[in-house]
């Protein structure tokens, strides 16, 4: 199967979620069992229609618990993807290769997890990381925002950025969350100012609001063979393009070893997969949901996805092109930041929403909606 055999052989055919919060009160199956049942409800489905699912490597929930809990008789296909939200597309890939070739009619993607009140994402792992990690946590590397840091110091020395730059991003993310339900931050919109006076994360990079969430909560996806869309009881989004992009020396969403590491260059080939796909290209696309566990990687990605070019991304957000209004709205749910960090798949049921017409900031004439994480991406269209 080659991959451009994938374009618009598939749909997303229901979305599911719970509420995202600092305390769920409940386990990960039962978050993950939620949002898929909603999911398959959404898709006009039964438990007994689901023969796939696909999750993350990192999702504690086993499938064979999560079919006992929905009432799911028989898998033809089950699988999983590697690392957290760059491998958040990869999921849709995967479901998008099962049905395409028999193996499965209808695949339930989940995600769900306890990031807040269980294991805290943001804080140093307990656990024996991968042995590639040898290379950085000696020397401290030891959270998220420290191993990220050192790349996007990178990128702000190449093009003269400050930290006050990257909360320009952060300020229209919350903007975005304060005016959707859905999102934790609602109605508590923030200023440059807000920014700039929160605490010091990564001096002189990262401050707390330009940092994700630690979210609860469980999200899900239901796929199925695109000629499945006209029975759908809600229009269906097409997936017009999906790919993963993996490049030597890589090291999930960061690296130290590329030559330039102020460019995404996984993200660069992402793209030219993406465009060459769907045969579209970064003026065809209306709304784009980009993975943010840090500010400063819309900044990367907006470049190498080809909506601005190399250090363009500052003033291709200071003018106004990421707001709803604007001529490329980003992450409209409120993106990691605003609305809730579920490794990136609350971005994939926001581009759904766009698609059909039913975001809380809708965003007028939506036909094509690119979600993008770095390492992976799909490009949902009408159907």
């Amino acid at each position: 199967m080659s991959a451009s055999s994938l374009k618009d052989q598939a749909v997303i055919a229901g979305i599911g979620q719970t509420e995202f919060s600092k305390e769920s009160g409940r386990s990960e199956l039962q978050l993950a069992a939620e949002a898929s049942l909603a999911a398959i409800r959404d898709a006009g489905l039964t438990p007994a229609d689901i023969d796939g699912m696909v999750t993350f490597t990192l999702d504690s929930t086993d499938e064979l618990l999560l079919m006992t809990c929905l009432g799911i008789p028989e898998l033809r296909y089950w699988s999983r993807t590697p690392h957290g939200g760059n491998g958040a597309h990869t999921t849709v890939q995967h479901a998008a290769m099962a049905v395409n070739s028999g193996c499965a009619k209808a695949v339930l993607i989940y995600r769900a997890f306890n990031e807040r009140s269980g294991r805290r994402f943001g804080q140093p792992n307990a656990q024996a990381p991968p042995l590639g990690w040898n290379w950085y946590m000696p020397f401290g590397l030891d959270t998220p925002a420290k191993i990220y840091a050192l790349a996007f110091q990178r990128y702000m020395h190449v093009y003269g950025l400050s930290n006050e730059d990257f909360g320009r991003y952060s300020v229209v993310a919350r903007r975005h969350a304060a005016t959707n339900p859905g999102a934790w931050f609602y109605q508590r919109p923030i200023t440059l100012e807000d920014h700039q006076a929160s605490r010091w994360i990564v001096e002189p990079i990262l401050r707390l609001l330009d940092c994700c969430q630690e979210s609860d909560g469980g999200v899900a996806l239901v796929v199925t063979p695109a000629e499945r869309a006209p029975d759908l009881p809600h229009p269906a989004a097409r997936i017009a393009a999906v790919a993963d992009a993996q490049l030597v020396n890589g090291s999930v969403l960061f690296n130290y070893y590329h030559g330039d590491l102020a460019e995404f260059h996984e993200t660069r080939f992402l793209a030219r997969q993406m465009y060459e796909m769907s045969g579209l290209g970064p003026d065809d696309i209306d709304v784009a949901m980009i993975y943010e566990n840090f500010s400063p990687v819309v900044f990367l990605q907006l470049e190498a996805l080809g909506f601005c070019g190399p250090g363009e991304a500052r003033d291709f957000i200071a003018d106004g092109n990421i707001d709803l209004g604007g001529r490329l709205p980003v992450n409209t749910n409120g993106g990691l930041l605003g609305e809730a960090y579920i490794h990136g798949m609350n971005n994939i049921t926001e581009a759904v929403r766009q698609i059909r017409g039913t975001a809380a900031n809708q965003v007028d004439g939506a036909e094509h909606v690119m979600c993008a994480g770095g390492r992976s991406g799909l490009i949902l269209g009408k159907p």
